[in-house]
């Protein structure tokens, strides 16, 4: 498998995944300056940058690198027998930010365009939204409202007057949408500049959308780690190869060699 190739087409299909490039090797480690793998978001290590003792360390790295998005310049230490060990340099390249806005007023088509600028994803489909904005000035609102409140999308502006707000939320209770979430809907969106022009309130809504990314959970907290018990080695629970169930517990080992040894100690 050419690794290259294969992020290109993972790059085009907009799935997220890290690009490891050995750039330094302590021998023995059998890798070689060039060599590249890339880690997709489920823990999968694809290519060659090592051995078995060397790829748990390079998919926590990968996997953190996803979560936070940050170019890392790592140093991993092969703790089986062979020691040796190895430089990369690992990529993050995640999926671009996917914007559902939901209607053709000015406010609507300019944020669009801000969006793009951004690198974001804009699109009209509420189903797999990330944030969804709906500018249809009274055109369905309650439908597209309820609809985007039913995706798990984070954010939900509606761009309405306050009046207009109150009547669509008034609604939607009546159609039995709990309390929790109407909560979520933020209208009038955007941060509040007073009276403004249609395309003041697309950078309004903008600047409120980015701040909302800023300040959620990091997903840096959701790389699930483990340590073998035999070499100490900080292993990532997603696409761990060497496991072993005792007493209802999970063991993650970096490698063969670690979980051989742990089965022989305990027998």
């Amino acid at each position: 498998m050419n690794v290259l190739v294969e992020a290109g087409k993972l790059a085009a299909e907009g799935r997220p995944f890290a690009l490891a490039t050995v750039v330094n090797v302590e021998r023995p480690s059998s890798a070689r300056r060039g060599d590249h793998a890339l880690v997709t978001a489920d823990g999968t290590l694809r290519g060659w940058v090592g051995g078995a003792c060397t790829e748990p360390g390079v998919i926590r790295e990968s996997l953190e690198a996803l979560a936070d998005g940050d170019i890392r310049l790592v140093r991993i230490e092969s703790g089986c027998a062979s020691e040796g060990a190895v430089e990369l340099l690992i990529e993050p390249q995640r999926a671009a930010f996917r914007l559902a806005v939901v209607g053709h007023a000015p406010a609507a088509r300019t944020l669009r365009e801000l969006a793009g600028v951004l690198g974001w994803q804009t699109t009209e489909r509420i189903d797999g939204a990330e944030a969804v904005v709906i500018a249809s000035m009274g055109r369905e609102d309650e439908a597209a409202l309820e609809t985007a409140l039913a995706s798990g999308a984070g954010y939900v502006g509606l761009v309405a007057s306050s009046k207009r707000a109150t009547a669509v939320l008034a609604e939607l209770r009546a159609d039995g949408v709990d309390e929790e979430s109407l909560a979520r809907v933020r209208s009038p969106a955007g941060l509040d500049l007073g009276p403004s022009s249609q395309e003041e309130i697309a950078v309004a809504i903008l600047a409120e959308v980015v701040a909302w990314r800023h300040t959620r959970d990091s997903p840096v907290d959701l790389v699930e780690e483990a340590v073998d018990p035999i070499c100490g080695m900080t292993v990532a629970v997603a696409g761990a190869r060497y496991t072993l169930d005792r007493d209802g517990t999970t063991l993650y080992f970096c490698g063969p060699g670690c979980l051989r040894k742990f089965e022989a100690a305990t027998v």
